[in-house]
């Protein structure tokens, strides 16, 4: 009890002797303390409550019941010694042996107070201790009368920082920047703004590769094609402008037939085209339409009409299907090869403002496989081979079915079976 008081150590309650009496032996340790725990008839323990202070004649007694012990010598990977042998109780834990390893090695080295524990995994004849000696002694059929060396092995220490500042900042728009996007290989960033400009930008030098500047209205959205040539970027005009990423000119005309903003663009997945390249791009609006254009030809294919209200979402899915999502409370599945209306799908009580895919990222990076470094076109890739990278990719994602997740202002998610 004096020893404990001196001490000044905090008893968590409730306590167990077995407890107890492990903590009190990595104690020992810590202040050389040389009186073996079998001379003790009876411990002391003063509890330290934070609620109220116990007077000094509120004591608990612990009976020290019989522990089997080992002794044990803690020796580093290369077999030399780390203090002198001690008895433990078989039932010490890692994280008991951890207090007294760095006990032991605070003695020998005299480290600063202010230098942090270190972390050990400890081991005995090539075995981890993981939840106590006597397990590993059990499993083993180690017999206790001669010493058991354990290895103590350094580990090392992670630590996540929290990000507390901005690393870089990305200057040039002059206006709220409305929406950002990378290319499918992750080479490239664009973003769009209210200052009418779309821009690329250099990842290394982080400025400005490109401006450009063929909106005369806010850039509401901006959507990469799968096989990374083109960005398509839609404004509060209802003008579509697609862009080549290499130069930053826009590829051909302005699309031009929306009668309100557009509010999302998606490109046609590339395992669905049949040259390899992504050639054909859904556009959806606030006047209740969905525009599905030949950005190759810069014409028109033909326009998904049927919603009474604002198109909110389109998604191009990968089985032939076009998805819409709309104010009037419902999305509408069609037919992507002639735009016929397949189902629509009711159950919103609201606005429907969102839709995903399961298939969404293999959908948007195509032939581009991060896992296998494939992270940039290769020249002598033929159409063939990037059709089927891209199919072999959507296949995997896909499993037993591609899923749509529709969210609504109602406050609810619904899913569906996409095909």
């Amino acid at each position: 009890a004096e020893y404990m008081g001196t001490l000044g150590y905090d008893v968590p309650v409730p306590i167990t002797t077995e407890f107890f009496i492990s903590e009190f032996l990595a104690l020992c340790v810590v202040s050389k303390y040389k009186k073996k725990l079998s001379d003790c008839g009876q411990l002391e323990v003063y509890m330290d409550y934070t609620e109220e202070i116990l007077d000094d004649d509120d004591t608990q007694i612990f009976e020290v019941a019989d522990v089997n012990k080992a002794v044990v010598q803690f020796q580093d990977e290369d077999g030399k010694s780390i203090g002198n042998p001690l008895d433990l109780p078989t039932s010490v834990q890692p994280d008991q042996m951890q207090l007294i390893c760095n006990a032991l090695l605070n003695t020998d080295t005299e480290r600063n107070d202010d230098v942090e524990d270190l972390s050990f995994a400890f081991y005995t004849h090539d075995v981890e201790i993981v939840k106590s000696l006597q397990h590993v002694i059990d499993k083993l059929s180690l017999q206790t009368e001669s010493v058991l060396n354990i290895t103590c092995q350094p580990q090392a220490i992670f630590r996540v920082k929290p990000v507390t500042r901005c690393t870089s900042t990305l200057d040039g728009h002059t206006e709220a920047v409305l929406t950002v996007s990378f290319s499918p290989d992750g080479s490239h960033l664009a973003s769009g703004s209210g200052d009418f400009s779309v821009r690329f930008w250099d990842l290394n030098t982080e400025l400005p590769q490109f401006t450009c500047t063929n909106h005369n209205n806010w850039v509401l959205y901006i959507a990469w094609s799968p096989d990374g040539t083109k960005l398509a970027s839609g404004c509060k005009s209802g003008v579509v402008s697609v862009w080549d990423p290499e130069s930053g000119k826009i590829l051909g005309k302005s699309l031009i037939g929306h009668k309100q903003w557009i509010t999302t663009l998606s490109w046609q997945p590339l395992h669905c085209s049949k040259t390899g390249l992504s050639e054909r791009l859904a556009s959806s609006s606030k006047d209740g339409t969905v525009r599905i254009w030949d950005v190759v030809m810069q014409r028109l294919i033909f326009v998904l009409t049927g919603h009474t209200h604002s198109v909110t979402c389109v998604r191009w899915g990968g089985s032939g299907l076009i998805y819409t999502a709309s104010q009037d409370r419902t999305v509408k599945v069609w037919r992507d090869n002639d735009g016929a209306l397949c189902r629509t799908l009711k159950g919103h009580a609201h606005w429907v403002n969102s839709l995903a895919l399961s298939t969404d990222y293999v959908l948007r990076t195509g032939a581009y496989d991060p896992s296998q470094q494939t992270h940039r076109k290769s020249k002598s890739n033929t159409s063939t081979e990037i059709i089927s990278k891209a199919q072999t990719r959507y296949m995997s994602a896909k499993g037993d079915g591609e899923r749509l997740v529709s969210g609504s202002d109602d406050y609810d998610d619904i899913m569906d079976s996409g095909d």
